[in-house]
């Protein structure tokens, strides 16, 4: 008897310490809305004085129409992360709408922050992830359809059809990050390592990276 109270009491103090640990891994407070004229950040933003907070720090209006996709690949993303509303801050989440002109491309690129889940608004697109083992997992939707891309995977959605489309995107970070692939490698990598990377020609690197300025 005196075997099975102590290892009841034992199994008791390991379940109280790992619901004390699990707590302590969560908010330390109920909302933490972000300071963005700080310039001190540890993993996010500093919290803005409890007293300052107004409902406009949980609110945004970016998402409700289509932005203009008069751009070089015809799509344009409109993020409502940390940076667009405040009230995100410590809490994980954040949304993007991303419309498309027809026959219009998001090229790849990974999110190194997030997975991603699109739902579609209108339109027909082909989207897509490569695995780490370079399987391309990819497939036509449509409106009303929803598609995922799990974090850190290169990934990209194209328009099929010939009218505009539209999707909201849905991430498990304030800030997911985009890295374009070919932005990233053509405006930042050297010559040499390009040309040995996809067999190319100087010429022809140097081409592709005349689209591309490097950033300072």
């Amino acid at each position: 008897m005196a075997s099975m109270t102590t290892n009841f009491v034992v199994v008791v103090v390991t379940m109280f310490v790992a619901a004390v640990a699990i707590a302590e891994c969560e908010m330390l407070q109920d909302v933490c809305v972000a300071d963005l004229s700080n310039a001190v950040k540890v993993n996010g933003y500093t919290c803005k004085d409890s007293t300052q907070m107004t409902p406009e720090d949980f609110y945004f209006q970016g998402l409700a129409s289509a932005a203009a996709t008069n751009t070089s690949t015809g799509s344009v993303v409109t993020g409502a992360n940390v940076e667009k509303l405040p009230g995100l801050n410590t809490l994980g989440l954040s949304m993007s709408r991303i419309d498309y002109a027809p026959n219009g491309l998001n090229p790849p690129h990974v999110h190194p922050r997030a997975s991603e889940i699109i739902f579609v608004l209108e339109g027909q697109l082909y989207v897509g992830f490569v695995t780490t083992a370079g399987k391309l997992m990819a497939k036509h939707i449509n409106k009303g359809d929803i598609f995922v891309f799990p974090k850190g995977l290169l990934h990209f959605q194209k328009n099929v059809a010939n009218t505009p489309a539209s999707v909201i995107a849905a991430f498990d970070s304030q800030l997911p990050g985009t890295q374009s692939i070919v932005a990233s490698l053509f405006g930042a990598l050297p010559d040499d390592i390009l040309v040995k990377s996809f067999q190319l020609k100087t010429k022809q690197v140097q081409r592709i990276k005349s689209r591309y300025p490097a950033k300072k």
